[in-house]
């Protein structure tokens, strides 16, 4: 099975998409169909935000993470240690010690990596000014949800996501495509008009993405996170052992 993962190569051994190479047999390309592109300090001025107006920051995923910092620093805003921050799942609250002294900030994360459960999460920190860093191609499931809890917030555009399209004539032959974002869903439609799924098996991290793959008509074979597979890898692996299960054992 040649799998396509919709992601930047991990460029390390220690991938649980390698160890799911290994154990299953499996080719797994990774090959993304969106590239991120930052909002430069100029632009950003435009939107008329100070981030140093807002005492708590909601990150939906690693790449909103990266830029708000990257952001700041080319904007030479420091940010307070008071600052509170609210991630949608554990693995983004992990990263951002890319940044951060872990221990000496707040950092709050749902267990489930459910946007509702980030929601009640943001919910008990009602006072803060929340800001939350987006792509200008973004879902407002978020917002909505704070908006009718009167939690106030701002969104700002701090990335843009774009297509990274396929050259003509590569080689578009995989058994499973996954994804990460609704702008991977809507560059797979721009690469291929007319894409017609088949046999091919189509797996999603976050309702979102989820969403978009429906959207679009097509349908969906994988979801992640739920309760017994937080993670897209192991949403795969889930997959993989129930249509080969003699194959996962040692």
């Amino acid at each position: 099975m040649k799998i396509l993962v919709s992601q930047p190569d991990p460029k390390t051994e220690k991938s649980p998409y390698r160890d799911i190479e290994d154990k299953y047999g499996v080719e797994i390309i990774f090959r993304p169909f969106i590239k991120v592109e930052q909002v430069s300090a100029k632009e950003f001025r435009t939107q008329k935000i100070n981030i140093l107006n807002y005492s708590a920051v909601i990150f939906t995923s690693k790449t909103a993470v990266d830029h708000f910092f990257q952001l700041c620093k080319e904007l030479r805003i420091n940010i307070p240690d008071s600052t509170r921050y609210l991630c949608m799942t554990e693995s983004i609250g992990a990263y951002m010690r890319k940044y951060i002294v872990y221990r000496k900030r707040k950092v709050i994360f749902p267990k489930t990596g459910k946007i509702e459960d980030l929601v009640i999460c943001v919910g008990k920190h009602n006072k803060e000014n929340y800001l939350i860093p987006v792509s200008d191609i973004h879902n407002d499931d978020l917002t909505k949800r704070l908006e009718k809890k009167k939690i106030k917030h701002t969104t700002a555009v701090m990335y843009r996501t774009v297509s990274n399209d396929f050259a003509e004539g590569e080689a578009f032959d995989y058994d499973m495509l996954i994804f990460f974002s609704p702008a991977g869903i809507a560059s797979l439609l721009k690469n291929f008009p007319g894409y017609e799924q088949k046999d091919t098996v189509i797996g999603t991290l976050g309702s979102a993405t989820a969403k978009a793959v429906i959207d679009a008509g097509l349908r969906l074979d994988i979801e992640a996170p739920t309760e017994t597979a937080p993670s897209m890898a192991a949403a795969l692996e889930q997959y993989l052992k129930k249509i080969n299960p003699d194959e996962s054992e040692p």
